[in-house]
């Protein structure tokens, strides 16, 4: 009887273990000091600079609106389309050299630079090719909205948000929510540049989070979620799912007692 006693005790303790502790799954806890409010000075983020494949949105205008009417896109109207499929047929792709084409500019030259300063370097290419001072050029240019992927313990695919910067938060808010069995305490955030993809970590559960200089995504991020070890192990997420299991659990060790005795 006493073999049969130890048996439930551990499986008691395994099923309590397999928990996933309260703690792991709160966000923004402040680990550092007990104060009940803390003020975060979040750094500034760095520009965004251009890669291949961006698709960049390009307006210009002017006194005399015809002139640049062929640079503006104008779309297809007989194409019914989304935002998201209108920006990829009416904005200019960054291409393999890292160059976009333009209507009467030809090709300029944007891989690594800002969007302000690719504003700069058109309107300038305009002044000394096409157009006076008094033109009154004004150049507008955007990325064709902020695009990044989710994968893992988190609503996947790839999602397109039209704002200029995005925090992981929003990122995850959007992506329907990180799931419990997520570990919040070392999400990756996969990055490009241009020798290469980075992997960067982040802890959701800590406030200062806020401080990382991954806080605010780029576009075409890919943010993965990792699943928690009680996961793999196949039990409940809550206390409520473990007490379940090992009702069931204990109801069979019980049954194969009263068989043998039998």
């Amino acid at each position: 009887m006493k073999r049969y006693f130890l048996v439930i005790v551990l499986v008691i303790s395994i099923l309590a273990s397999s928990c996933i502790p309260h703690k792991d799954t709160i966000y923004l806890q402040n680990k550092n000091t007990a104060l009940d409010s803390l003020q975060i000075i979040i750094e500034t983020q760095t520009a965004y600079r251009v890669q291949i494949y961006d698709i960049l949105s390009v307006q210009v205008k002017s006194l005399d609106q015809e002139n640049v009417q062929i640079i503006n896109p104008v779309g297809d109207k007989s194409l019914v389309i989304t935002g998201v499929e209108r920006a990829y047929f009416d904005g200019f792709t960054v291409d393999l050299h890292g160059d976009i084409r333009i209507p009467t500019l030809g090709k300029i030259k944007v891989l690594g630079y800002t969007t302000e300063e690719i504003e700069q370097m058109i309107e300038k290419k305009l002044l000394d090719e096409q157009f006076k001072e008094t033109a009154n050029i004004f150049v507008t240019v955007k990325l064709s909205g902020f695009r990044y992927t989710t994968m893992g313990e988190i609503g996947s695919g790839t999602k397109t948000l039209y704002q200029e910067r995005v925090n992981i938060f929003e990122a995850i808010a959007n992506s329907g929510g990180i799931l419990v069995t997520g570990d919040l305490k070392d999400i990756l955030i996969i990055r490009q540049y241009p020798q290469g993809q980075k992997i960067h970590h982040l802890d959701l559960t800590d406030v200062n989070v806020m401080k990382s200089q991954y806080y605010y995504i780029q576009p075409n991020d890919l943010i993965y979620v990792k699943p928690l070890k009680q996961k793999s192990w196949g039990t409940g997420t809550n206390a409520l799912q473990n007490l379940t299991a090992f009702l069931t659990v204990l109801t069979a060790i019980t049954t194969t007692i009263v068989l043998l005795k039998l």
